[in-house]
C-alpha cells in the first residue's frame, strides 16, 4: 500500500480500508463511518486541547485505529475489557465500535481526554462503554476482579502495568500490553518482576503497521497458576 496524498477529509476511508486489507482484518461500512466521525472529532478537539501528537489522517487511521483493531481482534464475545491510560480512547473506542457486545471501561488520569471520549461515545451511541476520570490505583474500589481483558498502550513498564491491573483481573483473565519495537528488551528486564507478582508472559504477537509506520507487539500476560 502506497501513501495516500489525498486531503485528510476525503482520505480517511480509503486509507483505513486499504490498511485493514493489508492487516487481514475486517471492517464493516457502519464501522467505517463511525471511525470517520471519531477521527474528525479527534482532529477538531486536538486543535484546542492536546489529545494526541498524531494529526494527519494517515497517522490516525494507522497508528491509532488499525493498531487498536489488532487488539480488538484478540477480544472474545461477552468479555469485559479495561483500557488503562487510554488517552484519546485507543484502543477502547475502536474495540467498542467493532465489538459492540463487549463491555468496555476506559480510564485516564487526564480529565480532558475522558471528556473527549464521552463526547465521542454520545455521538456514536455507544452502549456498554464507560469513560472514567480516575487513576488505576483507585479502580479496585469500583471494579474488583471484574475484567477478563486488561490492556494498556505504551502506558507504563510491564511490571507497573501488571501491578496496577492485577487487583482488577477476573479469575481466568489476561493482560494484553500493547508495546512498540523495544518490547523484547523490556520483556527480558521485566521477567523476574512479573514472576514475583505471580504472572508470566504467555504469548507475543508481533506485527508491522502498513505504510512502514512502525512495528508493534501484543504481549499477553497471565497469572502463573493459569499457565
Amino acid at each position: 500500500m502506497k501513501p495516500n496524498s489525498v486531503p485528510d477529509s476525503t482520505a480517511m476511508s480509503s486509507i483505513l480500508e486499504a490498511a485493514v486489507r493489508d492487516m487481514h482484518l475486517t471492517i464493516y461500512m457502519d464501522d467505517l463511518r463511525a471511525f470517520e466521525l471519531f477521527a474528525s472529532e479527534l482532529k477538531k478537539w486536538n486543535r484546542k486541547i492536546n489529545l494526541t501528537a498524531l494529526t494527519t489522517g494517515e497517522e490516525i487511521a494507522i497508528k491509532h485505529i488499525v493498531d487498536s483493531l489488532v487488539f480488538a481482534g484478540k477480544v472474545r464475545d461477552g468479555e469485559c475489557v479495561l483500557d488503562i491510560g487510554s488517552g484519546a480512547g485507543f484502543p477502547a473506542i475502536p474495540t467498542k465500535i467493532t465489538r459492540p457486545e463487549v463491555f468496555v471501561v476506559s480510564i485516564d488520569a487526564v480529565e480532558k481526554k475522558i471528556l473527549f471520549q464521552r463526547h465521542v461515545a454520545r455521538l456514536l451511541g455507544l452502549h456498554g462503554f464507560e469513560a472514567l476520570h480516575v487513576r488505576a490505583e483507585r479502580l479496585p474500589e469500583i471494579y474488583p476482579r471484574r475484567f477478563d481483558v486488561i490492556t494498556s498502550r505504551a502506558f507504563s513498564s510491564l511490571k507497573q502495568f501488571v501491578a496496577l491491573a492485577a487487583p482488577l483481573l477476573s479469575e481466568k483473565g489476561r493482560l494484553v500490553a500493547m508495546k512498540g519495537p523495544a518490547a523484547c528488551g523490556e520483556m527480558q528486564a521485566a521477567e523476574e518482576g512479573l514472576r514475583k507478582l505471580g504472572f508470566e508472559i504467555s504469548d507475543i504477537y508481533s506485527y508491522g503497521l502498513p505504510l512502514n509506520m512502525g512495528n508493534r507487539n501484543l504481549i499477553t500476560i497471565i497469572p502463573r497458576e493459569a499457565a
